[in-house]
């Protein structure tokens, strides 16, 4: 892999341009069961990944349902592809039914090595501004990993005594839905053959996304009124179809900490909320 190339990338930057309509608000409320959208007139927090959606013809989607790399992001090598961690700073809302525009920069290409072999590390910054403000600054890191056997989970440590916790049933519909909202065509997430005789896990993979959102929203739904104005997550080990996972919070002076528990009880998926005075 020939990481001095792939670090030319460093510093390229994407723009796009979207409305924050409401349609896919109201299909994320369904799929969050909800009878109606709770949000009345903003973007709920990380509502905002249900825009700028990617447009890739398809003669240039790749085999694992991702666009081809060269462009934006820079082509990377090694097949698995996964959202490792992110950032995400909420300065201003914004209103449903306004013009957004996001620019995109690759500001970090680092490779490693680690339990499961060679890694690629790929960090995105995103700001989305509405009507010249700014709304929105992200951090989203990327992942990338050789084929072979699915990744070894990270080490975790045994998680706090929850305030709030919530059972999470996965189902393939469910993840088809998520799919769709996000215009996500990663395979891993709706083709089980794939995901499991090529990527090797033993069921359909839950999105990071859709976990952070679920996390997100777990928080709001037990602190009525609250304003998240930033939200930290690493992903730990990944969750699947096959059995069901616990939404967790524990109350903290400024916000709360977050996490995803699979069946074993072991965290999946960590995250920080900060809340506005």
């Amino acid at each position: 892999m020939d990481i001095e190339h792939l670090r030319q990338w460093i510093g390229r930057e994407e723009r796009a341009s979207d409305i924050a309509s409401a349609a896919p608000l109201a299909g994320l409320a369904a799929l969050l069961d909800y009878e109606a959208a709770p949000w009345n007139d903003e973007v709920p927090p990380l509502g905002h990944w249900l825009y700028f959606l990617p447009r890739a013809r398809q003669s240039a989607i790749h085999a694992d349902g991702h666009p081809k790399r060269g462009d934006f992001l820079p082509p990377v090598p090694l097949p698995r592809r996964m959202w490792a961690a992110g950032q995400v700073s909420f300065h201003a809302p914004l209103r449903v039914g306004s013009p957004i525009e996001r620019v995109s920069t690759v500001s970090d290409v680092t490779a490693k090595t680690g339990a499961s072999g060679e890694m690629l590390f790929v960090t995105l910054r995103h700001e989305i501004h509405s009507h010249g403000v700014l709304a929105i600054e992200e951090r989203q890191d990327l992942v990338y990993r050789g084929a072979g056997a699915a990744p070894t989970p990270t080490p975790t440590t045994e998680a706090p005594v929850a305030d709030a916790a919530r059972i999470v049933t996965p189902d393939p519909v469910a993840l088809f839905r998520y799919s769709a909202l996000t215009f996500n065509g990663h395979r891993i997430h709706y083709d089980r053959d794939y995901a499991r005789d090529v990527e090797g896990y033993p069921g359909l993979v839950v999105h990071g996304p859709y976990a952070a959102t679920l996390l997100v929203d777990h928080f709001l739904r037990e602190t009525p009124g609250a304003q998240v104005t930033r939200f930290s997550f690493r992903a730990r080990r990944p969750l699947f179809d096959t059995t069901p996972f616990s939404l967790n919070l524990k109350r903290t002076a400024g916000g709360a900490e977050v996490w995803t528990a699979d069946a074993s009880g072991q965290p999946a998926m960590t995250g920080t909320i900060e809340t506005g005075e």
